[in-house]
């Protein structure tokens, strides 16, 4: 896990031109994305955990917290997901926290050359491949952009589409133009999808 200092991003929408500022506490978010053999899906593996939906996510955040003795963050009841933020657990970031922590001060779409910091659809050779094998950002993160997409906290826009959650990053199997620290993309909660995965975040207390 990689601490993140508080500062203040811009989020931006293409499809509604909205942009909206936040201001962020410091956090904790992990250096990278979890994968199948943390999830447990296939014993010994770096490779990303994918075909992971955002309650699967959510309910591994918990587990993982109560193995090592933390508080759960989410209390999960059915398809009601409620966040304890004052608890020291496992959860995912919100999407303010993982365009700050990707950006890791830069302003610019990405946080390197492309073809060095994601395995994206021109070098991926059209599958996942092992966390941790491209350049990271200026704070240590790798596959911020490219490899899975990144499930997040949040709703994307639920007067349009009720309770679809964020995604982002890009991944694998897309072009440039959607990896890109800025680029936000959006599914069905218990949709799981061969191109998505999750990263682990904490709530560093005050």
């Amino acid at each position: 896990m990689i601490e993140v200092p508080p500062g203040r991003v811009v989020l931006a929408d293409r499809r509604t031109q909205r942009q909206w500022q936040v201001d962020l506490g410091p956090f904790a978010i992990a250096a990278l994305p979890v994968t199948e053999g943390e999830y447990g899906s296939v014993p010994g593996s770096r490779l990303p955990a994918a075909e992971v939906s955002w309650f699967d996510a959510a309910r591994h955040c918990n587990g993982r917290s109560e193995l090592e003795g933390l508080a759960p963050a989410y209390d999960i009841r059915g398809d009601q997901v409620e966040w304890d933020r004052s608890a020291d657990g496992y959860r995912l970031p919100t999407e303010a926290e993982w365009e700050f922590a990707c950006r890791a001060g830069t302003e610019g779409p990405r946080y390197g050359e492309l073809d060095e910091i994601a395995w994206y659809r021109d070098n991926s050779g059209g599958r996942p491949r092992e966390v941790g094998t491209r350049a990271p950002n200026a704070w240590g993160l790798h596959d911020m952009i490219g490899n899975v997409w990144n499930w997040c906290w949040d709703l994307y826009d639920p007067s349009v589409y009720g309770t679809y959650r964020v995604l982002r990053g890009g991944g694998w199997f897309d072009e440039h133009w959607s990896c890109r620290a800025s680029v936000r993309r959006r599914s069905h909660p218990t949709f799981r999808v061969d191109d998505v995965g999750f990263r682990l975040a904490r709530t560093i207390p005050a």
